[in-house]
């Protein structure tokens, strides 16, 4: 077939910066093409070609009537299938491989309909030049832990029927805005134990919802033998982790998302695998480059991991099925993609400067980018309409760029540098050294046509070892001084400043917002799992609801304010405009002004000036009111300002201008809507 030559990328007519790395970006592009064009030629299409899931593990044959089991290991040299089917003979059912590596064995009912029946427990049996070794099929739907020993096996699922999805017509193009809540469904409850995905569907969607979220970021959804790698290191990709309940139950959850109209997203861990090889696929068929790359490559050396090979066909083949898998078995509405960076480059995004040679000669993994054009065209050819999000703290050139314009094809990227500023500021400066200019400026950081999902905070600050906003702002207080009756100037200035953070972050930072789940009402505790080091506890693998529910403690004021701030969002559908206008920057008063799709919001940081009177310019005239302020005393505030006035501009007949005064209290922040002129 005869190559079609490339027009100007849109990418490089929309961005003259990028001119000097022209060649650079058509050859990104040309590799994506060709990759296609050979998937296409093999395989027809990009979606078939993701249809391994339906060819290996364990699948029905209605015709012969049996099971086959089918596996990828090209350097076995045998392999055998044993379980509770045929009382644990390792050697009685060898798989037969063909000249692909593919391997099969075909199990007939009329000998094995009563004995290989759904959650059978299964293993498979690897010899190779490395030895004899207990493996879990690589693409098994479930893998449970045995209950007499530490081991794992993988469960034979097939219920005899399939999950009811009738009425599920969820469309995510309903929701005018992504208001994400990141969350781990074993640590969504408060019980010191697991929570399962049906504790989650029946008590924490429905506080979702009235919270304002109307997107639910999913955790830990693939299985991980460990529970403290937040599920970040997998082992079985295509199955669901045990440890919160079954399949039918995770798609009994999203279900019941999409009928309260919540979106649900799939945090998708491709940048790398466990290690582990009973569980794993590391050394599946013996060798150390079946799924990795060979040698040192293949190993993480910040995370402990292996690292996948994405320039070989099979790889790509199991990645991309994966991702199918998820959309159409489970109907999830997209991904967040894990840990991009570490992908893209060989140094895993380890330094300290990035530059135009950075981002496409030196140390680029051009296999890996080439896999996240093509699970992006992917997706979009299953779920047209699904959502992707890179988490990418490197700012690759086009990452958010559609595929076809020379891009990496996401919707969004996280703003991963506004919670490292949030961070960094509480840690390092005094309130009185905030700069407004610096903050401004982080918050606005990105380009028009690059989609963003701004956060104060995700899982990452909540983990153990660092610290939520919350905590940083109130410390040990937050413990024994959150009595609405308490007096505390910690805990004035935590809860003030916790509202004016999170509003100025949604405010500015983007056209999408992410929370993690229970920073909204200030979660006083870090996230800790059951490890060795605390005993196994579960005392900080869990939400404490209760302090939200209890209405003498102050964590209410702070959902309650989060719920209004969310609505105000929604209301005035604030994303639809890219970027706030910057209307005043007020060093002296530590005040910054500014304007996004017609309302006015004003922010004062300063410890101590609250100033009557204080005019500034704004867009329009007419008669303007407060429609929300953090100030007030039922967001705990100190209710300084009356929401009741009516605020008449003033014209500037010299400069031509139109002014507003208000009472500028310190620590707040005021949100001013204007009436609609007769």
């Amino acid at each position: 077939m005869k190559e079609k030559p490339i027009k100007q990328l849109a990418m490089l007519r929309n961005d003259p910066w990028l001119e000097p790395a022209a060649p650079d970006i058509n050859a990104r592009y040309e590799r994506f093409r060709d990759t296609l064009q050979e998937i296409e030629e093999n395989w027809e299409s990009l979606n078939k070609f993701a249809n391994a899931y339906q060819f290996y593990g364990f699948h029905y044959d209605r015709a012969l009537k049996g099971w086959y089991y089918r596996e990828w290991a090209p350097k076995a040299q045998d392999l055998y299938l044993f379980g509770d089917f045929n009382d644990w003979q390792r050697y009685s059912h060898r798989l037969t491989p063909n000249k692909y590596g593919q391997w099969e064995i075909f199990l007939p009912d009329e000998l094995y309909k009563d004995r290989f029946v759904h959650q059978s427990k299964v293993k498979v049996l690897v010899h190779s030049e490395s030895g004899w070794h207990e493996k879990i099929p690589a693409y098994i739907h479930r893998v449970v832990q045995n209950t007499d020993s530490v081991d794992f096996s993988g469960q034979h699922w097939a219920p005899p029927r399939a999950f009811d999805w009738d009425g599920d017509h969820f469309d995510i193009r309903n929701l005018n805005e992504l208001l994400i809540y990141e969350c781990h469904v074993g640590m969504a409850q408060e019980q010191l134990s697991v929570g399962t995905f049906v504790e989650f569907a029946d008590y924490i969607i429905p506080y979702i919802k009235n919270s304002g979220y109307n997107t639910i970021q999913l955790m830990a959804i693939a299985e991980h033998p460990y529970y403290g790698s937040f599920g970040y290191h997998v082992t079985n990709f295509f199955a669901v982790s045990s440890r919160f309940g079954t399949p039918e139950e995770l798609k009994y959850l999203i279900k019941k998302a999409h009928e309260q109209g919540i979106a649900v997203l799939m945090d998708l861990v491709h940048s790398h695998s466990a290690k582990n090889t009973m569980e794993g696929l590391n050394q599946f068929d013996g060798s150390d480059d079946q799924y990795f790359h060979p040698g040192d490559r293949g190993n993480h050396p910040h995370w402990d991991s292996k690292c996948f090979n994405y320039g070989k066909r099979e790889v790509l083949q199991f990645l991309l099925s994966n991702v199918k898998f998820w959309l159409r078995e489970f109907h999830f509405d997209g991904f967040r993609f894990d840990g991009i960076t570490s992908m893209m480059y060989f140094d895993h995004g380890y330094r300290e400067t990035w530059d135009l040679d950075g981002y496409f000669k030196e140390g680029v993994e051009w296999d890996a980018l080439t896999y996240l054009q093509l699970a992006n065209t992917l997706i979009h050819k299953v779920k047209p309409h699904a959502v992707t999000i890179a988490e990418d703290v490197s700012g690759m050139p086009g990452l958010c760029r559609p595929v076809r314009e020379g891009g990496i094809g996401f919707d969004y990227r996280l703003a991963m540098a506004i919670p490292d500023y949030w961070i960094k500021v509480l840690k390092e400066k005094t309130d009185e050294e905030w700069n407004i200019h610096e903050l401004w400026s982080v918050m606005t950081n990105r380009l028009p046509d690059v989609k963003t999902v701004a956060y104060c905070e995700s899982h990452d600050q909540a983990l153990v070892g660092d610290q939520t906003i919350a905590f940083r702002l109130m410390q040990s207080e937050i413990y024994f001084k959150m009595n609405k009756n308490d007096e505390s100037h910690v805990i004035d200035r935590g809860i003030a400043l916790h509202k004016m953070i999170r509003l100025i972050t949604i405010a500015t930072g983007g056209q999408a917002y992410l929370n993690f789940i229970g920073n909204e009402f200030g979660h006083p505790d870090w996230v800790d799992f059951p490890r060795e080091g605390n005993n196994w506890s579960f005392q900080h693998a869990r939400r404490q609801w209760s302090l939200l529910q209890n209405p003498d403690l102050k964590y209410r004021f702070l959902a309650l304010f989060d719920r209004e701030m969310l609505a105000l969002v929604t209301k005035y559908r604030l994303f639809d405009q890219v970027f706030a206008n910057q209307l005043n920057m007020d060093e002296q008063n530590q005040t910054i002004v500014f304007e996004r799709q017609g309302l006015i919001f004003v922010f004062n940081f300063h410890v101590s000036n609250a100033v009557p009177d204080y005019e500034f310019a704004v867009p329009l005239p007419g008669d303007y009111h407060i429609i929300l302020n953090t100030d007030r005393a039922d967001l705990g505030g100190h209710g300084r300002i009356s929401e009741d006035l009516v605020y008449t501009t003033r014209f500037d007949a010299a400069n031509e201008t139109h002014h507003l005064m208000i009472y500028n209290t310190n620590r707040t922040a005021q949100v001013f809507e204007r009436a609609i002129q007769p």
